[in-house]
Order: structure tokens, then C-alpha cells, then sequence
């Protein structure tokens, strides 16, 4: 494979990760799908699929660092509020809560994962969570209980981590996941996107991200296609989390 069509690849599988990973579809099923496509499969694409899953990670750092360190009690400035929320109650038992399911589960089932990366896996994840998201706007509580972070409960923190632990499933949405648990467990979407957006991609992205920086021992070479396809997520994840 030329340097100009790896270029291109990473180029064209960086926007899709862009434009899919904050969306309540699967980015990385997408990625996995058009991989296929452009006939860009093997190990070395699975790496790359992973690696670049840290630009969604440092695309939230950058664009929420005043309330992840709020999270744990280091303020820049005046406390922010936001719509919604009183006094802004997310706090980081929730969103340790919230990862603890998924970090277990991807742990102790790392391989079978694993063998469940190919486009006909994704497909069925795909459909299913599209159905999860419809059941669980048809199937939610008329009234929210929890409105607003302030409202939200360790329970329902703990309960919305457990549907995190479908997108385990490759082509299974994390952000649909955490937004149609939310909503069953009566949390408002507003909550869902708050709950997800600082947790966004701490659980399985990071410990893939980690997991995957040993597989880089390739050929300088083959490196070029991570740097482009990073910097590529990087200005359209950080636009997607805005």
C-alpha cells in the first residue's frame, strides 16, 4: 500500500470517526464497515480504529476541561451551570459508577470481543441498537425523574453504566446505549448527554487506547496513516462535541 492511498484511508476513516463518534450511532462500527469497503482490514486496522478513538478522548478534555476538573473539586473561575441544572451534582462517584460496569466486562471478555470485529456483527449491532433507542423512547417514564444532574441518583448512574456495557458489542452505539438507558431509567436526555460527554470514551476507549499502544511496533512507514487520521478526527470530534 502506497504512502498517498494510506494517506487517503486515514483521511476518509478520520472524518467517519468524527462524524459518528458523538452521535448515538456506532463510530467504530462505521469505521469497521467502511474498512471493509476500501479493503483496509487486518491488524493493523484494528489498531488504527482503536489508537484514533484517543483524538474523541482529548476532543472532550479540550472542549469540557473546566468541568472534568470541577469533577473532582478543582474549580478555574466561577463554578459552571448550566440549563437544566441547579447546582451541577454530577460528580465523579457517578461517573466512576458509570465506567465500572464496562471496564469489568471489556476486561474479562477481551477476547471474544475481539472476534466479534467484522462487518456482519456490526450490521446486527447496528439494527439492534436502533430498536433499543425506539423501545426506549416508546417505553420511557412520561415525566423524567431526574431532570437535571442534580437529580440523578447512584443507582441510575450505576444502571445507565450496565446499558454502557452493550457497546462492548462492536457497531453497538455507546452514546445510544448511555442516552436509551438514561431515558428507561428516567434520567432526561439532557442528563443522558451530560452523563456521557465526561465519561466520553474513558471506559472502553481508553482501555483499548492503552491496550493498543503496545501494538505499535510497525514500520515507521505505516505511522504516517495514524498522524493524518488523528489530526483529521481531531477538528471534526472536537466540532461534533460542541
Amino acid at each position: 500500500m502506497s504512502d498517498m492511498h494510506s494517506l487517503l484511508i486515514a483521511a476518509i476513516l478520520g472524518v467517519v470517526e468524527g462524524l459518528t463518534e458523538f452521535l448515538p450511532v456506532s463510530s467504530t462500527g462505521h469505521m469497521i464497515i467502511v474498512g471493509h469497503l476500501l479493503g483496509f482490514e487486518g491488524d493493523t486496522a484494528k489498531t488504527f480504529e482503536v489508537v484514533i478513538q484517543l483524538g474523541s478522548i482529548l476532543a472532550v478534555v479540550v472542549m469540557f476541561w473546566r468541568r472534568l476538573f470541577g469533577l473532582i473539586g478543582i474549580h478555574f473561575g466561577r463554578p459552571l451551570q448550566h440549563e437544566g441544572e441547579s447546582k451541577g451534582r454530577l460528580t465523579l462517584i457517578h461517573i466512576l459508577l458509570g465506567m465500572i460496569p464496562a471496564v469489568v466486562l471489556g476486561l474479562l471478555f477481551h477476547d471474544t470481543i475481539k472476534s466479534l470485529f467484522n462487518p456482519i456483527n456490526v450490521m446486527y449491532a447496528l439494527v439492534v441498537g436502533g430498536l433499543l433507542l425506539i423501545a426506549a423512547e416508546c417505553l420511557k417514564p412520561k415525566e423524567p425523574r431526574a431532570p437535571g444532574l442534580d437529580d440523578m441518583t447512584y443507582r441510575q448512574a450505576f444502571m445507565i453504566g450496565c446499558f454502557q456495557c452493550l457497546a462492548l458489542w462492536p457497531g453497538f452505539s455507546r452514546s445510544g446505549a448511555t442516552i436509551s438507558g438514561g431515558m428507561l431509567m428516567g434520567v432526561s436526555r439532557y442528563g443522558c448527554f451530560r452523563v456521557f460527554v465526561p465519561a466520553g470514551g474513558a471506559d472502553d476507549d481508553g482501555r483499548n487506547g492503552a491496550r493498543s499502544l503496545q501494538k505499535l511496533g510497525l514500520p515507521d512507514n505505516r505511522r504516517y496513516p495514524d498522524v493524518c487520521r488523528w489530526v483529521y478526527h481531531r477538528f471534526c470530534g472536537g466540532a461534533d462535541s460542541d
